[in-house]
Formats: C-alpha cells, structure tokens, sequence
C-alpha cells in the first residue's frame, strides 16, 4: 500500500507535520537529514525556505525546489504518529500525546490484570 500525502507543515526546527490521505498524522524531523545529505542545509540557511514547503502532485512526496524532496513512505515510515487516524474516537478524558518513535501509538491503556 502506498501511502499518500494530503497535507504538510513546519511545526517548529526542521519539524514538518504531515497528514496523510488515510487520515493519519506524523511528525518528521527533518535534521537528519542536513548531516547525510548537503543539499538540505539550504533548509537552514537560505531564510523562509523551510517554510515553503509543499505536497508534490498526487501526494507521493513533499518538495521544497527541485533539489530539496521527501518521499512519502520516508515520511510514514520514519514519523512519529501524532494522533489517531479520522477512523478511531479517543475516550473522553484521555489525553492524546506523541507517541516516542520506535513505538506504536495505543489510545486504550492495557487491560487490567485479573485477580488472584
């Protein structure tokens, strides 16, 4: 399956907030990506530049130029989960919160251990 991208967004220091098609949101730290790969320290150092960032045409990746793109499964893959997808009500009074990357995002606290 390949996942799509509906909408993107810098929320803070290389930081980008992508909502995907099937209603799933992530959170992308970008920074890494500067040591690895030269042509992203224009991220840094050309002003506004972060911030033009942009869903390229049929939601397969963002880009911010023609040398500065992400693909989309990079972004599913490598983000955190940051709320429930459209498809799933939270319980009233939980909190939702971002998830650590490496972990699954669960909405319902495990079941109590039954009694001795």
């Amino acid at each position: 399956m390949f996942h799509k991208i509906a909408s993107v967004s810098p929320v803070g220091d290389m930081m980008l907030e992508a909502v995907f098609q099937n209603g799933d949101i992530r959170r992308y730290d970008v920074s890494p990506l500067l040591a690895r790969f030269p042509q992203f320290a224009a991220l840094r150092e050309v002003a506004g530049l972060f911030d033009s960032v942009h869903v390229e045409a049929g939601g397969y990746g963002i880009s911010w130029n023609d040398d500065l793109d992400i693909e989309s499964e990079d972004i599913w893959e490598l983000g955190v989960p940051t709320f429930l997808s459209t498809n799933q009500k939270p319980e009233i009074g939980k909190c939702l919160s971002v998830a650590e990357p490496g972990t699954e995002y669960n909405a319902r606290p495990p079941a109590p251990s039954p009694a001795p």
